[in-house]
């Protein structure tokens, strides 16, 4: 395992519990105001993005030296955090395109939650990461398959989906708590 301070950084219960806890109030902000402008909600995505490309970031120095599931995780955190940038430096283009970028970006994060706990049986919460990435690539695809979803329904969606990410770090971030003493 490696034990540089971002490694360790990484694998830690409060790392877990602040990305819960980001997930968590960025999802009640997406569902207390879904339709008082939409440039609110892209930038408010925006920085959701930003926020999991740093914790995709630092987790992947978490999983060992080498493996798919580690650079997997480190590809999305550098595609989350670009796409975040990119979704605050052109607002309008972000509202327009949400649905197609979170489409896609559920999908991928989907597939990488689950190669992470299929390549890393040790885990904590491997199965909630197997749920939690299958459930990401089944909102992603009907995201892409009805591409006529309002944006107020699109909100909602991403509002309770980032609610259920976040109770998932939540429940990660004890089960190390419990772990480590």
């Amino acid at each position: 395992m490696n034990n540089s301070p971002l490694a360790r950084l990484g694998g830690s219960w409060i790392w877990h519990l602040l990305y819960g806890l980001v997930s968590i109030g960025t999802g009640i902000i997406a569902l207390a105001w879904p339709g008082p402008t939409l440039i609110v909600l892209a930038v408010v995505f925006g920085v959701q993005l930003i926020t999991t490309g740093v914790f995709r970031l630092v987790g992947s120095a978490s999983l060992g030296e080498a493996g798919t599931a580690r650079a997997l995780t480190a590809i999305l955190g550098v595609v989350s955090l670009l796409l975040g940038l990119y979704a605050l430096r052109h607002v309008l283009i972000t509202v327009l395109a949400l649905g197609l970028l979170l489409g896609i970006y559920w999908i991928v994060d989907g597939f990488t939650a689950v190669f992470a706990a299929v390549d890393h049986p040790e885990l904590p919460g491997r199965g909630w990461n197997v749920f939690i990435g299958l459930l990401g690539v089944i909102a992603g695809l009907m995201l892409l398959a009805w591409p006529s979803l309002s944006l107020l329904t699109l909100s909602l969606l991403a509002g309770l989906w980032l609610i259920m990410l976040g109770a998932m770090q939540l429940g990660l971030a004890r089960g190390l708590r419990t772990r480590d003493g």
